[in-house]
């Protein structure tokens, strides 16, 4: 698998090693180091190679605290690959918006007139790589079933979907696999949530897969 190209629907990735995106400057390097710190110390594993891709969408779950997107983040460094993720407009519009897009903010207009969607597929579009997060619970809260704007915006961009289990049992975040949505969404939902079925969120009771 190369650039965008997805050889089969669903794609498993190898656990037995967690070799990084290419390096992309010295700066790649020095956040690796660090982020591989922080992740040693703070007992996490890391698990998958990271895809040849330029463009994906990433499912970033369980998502049930404040810690997964810190430790999301010190994940991505440790591979090499920058997390976009979407945010309020107005952040990026202030004194600091200027460092919250360097952040990775990608800035959506949230107003009932506004499609979110085709406006995802555009930034892809106008992008040369982007790594998109995106927790489909859609908040910390508990919730009883995952929205579905990850998939939605997937299929809209034609870009696949790499699925990242942050297993707090375990201790482990994995890369468990690269999916090309087929436009059957219930079908591929329920081929996405069995990676989920055993991952354990650190608040437990709020996730949910249905």
């Amino acid at each position: 698998m190369r650039g965008n190209e997805i050889v089969t629907s669903c794609l498993p990735i190898d656990q037995t090693s967690a070799r990084p995106a290419p390096a992309r400057g010295i700066g790649s390097g020095i956040v690796r180091t660090i982020s591989a710190a922080y992740l040693n110390l703070a007992g996490w594993k890391v698990r998958g190679d990271f895809p040849a891709l330029d463009k994906a969408v990433l499912i970033a779950a369980p998502h049930t605290s404040n810690w997964d997107g810190i430790n999301m983040l010190a994940t991505a460094g440790f591979y090499r690959v920058k997390l976009r993720w979407m945010g309020k407009k107005s952040l990026t519009t202030g004194p600091f918006g200027g460092i919250i897009k360097w952040l990775g903010c990608v800035p959506i207009d949230r107003s009932a007139a506004n499609d979110v969607v085709r406006a995802m597929a555009e930034a892809f579009a106008a992008e040369p790589r982007m790594i998109l997060a995106i927790p489909p619970e859609g908040t910390r809260s508990a919730t009883r079933e995952w929205r579905t704007g990850f998939y939605h915006i997937a299929r809209a961009a034609n870009v696949p979907l790499i699925l990242s289990v942050l297993d707090y049992g375990a201790k482990t975040v994995s890369l468990a696999a690269v999916i090309a949505p087929s436009g059957d969404y219930d079908a591929d939902l329920a081929m996405i949530q069995s990676y989920y079925a055993n991952a354990r969120g650190k608040h437990a009771g709020k996730f949910a897969l249905k």
